[in-house]
């Protein structure tokens, strides 16, 4: 079985404990959905797409295992750490690449490393295509019309 595969089977077996089951869902959807975008973004900058990826698995645990969003990205760093130091399948150099992309994942505003802005980037996606209902967040509008741009995406402004 691959890490990634492997991790997935980690934060499924996390996600258990949420017992509400809409909030349970929505958890795996997004978890599942910025993962997939972050492969995707990884593969069209050159960029690690299975660490890219399994960020993106990792990124949002602790909000959903807590119920609370209060400081969650550094957080989820945290937990990212312990999370991967049960997969043992990460050098210390990738743990540390991972953990900072989480760490630095709700700063839409302020620009980090490569792999920290795909996470980045990665999130507005699914946030902005994942219910075509709701209007871009103010704080994701710069990040969303500059993935429009890069991607050639066209419409919904």
């Amino acid at each position: 079985m691959g890490r990634l595969k492997d991790l997935r089977k980690i934060v499924d077996e996390r996600l258990l404990a949420v017992e509400d089951y809409e909030k349970r869902n929505s958890a795996a959807v997004h978890l599942y959905g910025v993962s997939l975008a972050a492969a995707l973004i990884a593969r069209k900058r050159g960029l690690d797409d299975e660490l890219a990826s399994m960020a993106a698995m990792l990124h949002d645990m602790a909000a959903y295992l807590s119920g609370s969003y209060d400081d969650h990205a550094h957080r989820g760093a945290e937990l990212a750490r312990e999370i991967l130091a049960e997969l043992n399948q990460t050098t210390e150099e990738e743990t540390e690449v991972i953990c900072s992309m989480i760490y630095h994942h709700d700063d839409k505003y302020v620009i980090d490393s490569p792999m920290d802005e795909l996470l980045k980037d990665a999130d507005v996606i699914h946030h902005c295509f994942h219910d075509l209902s709701k209007p871009v967040k103010e704080k994701e509008q710069k990040r969303y019309n500059d993935l429009v741009k890069e991607f050639g995406l066209y419409g919904k402004q």
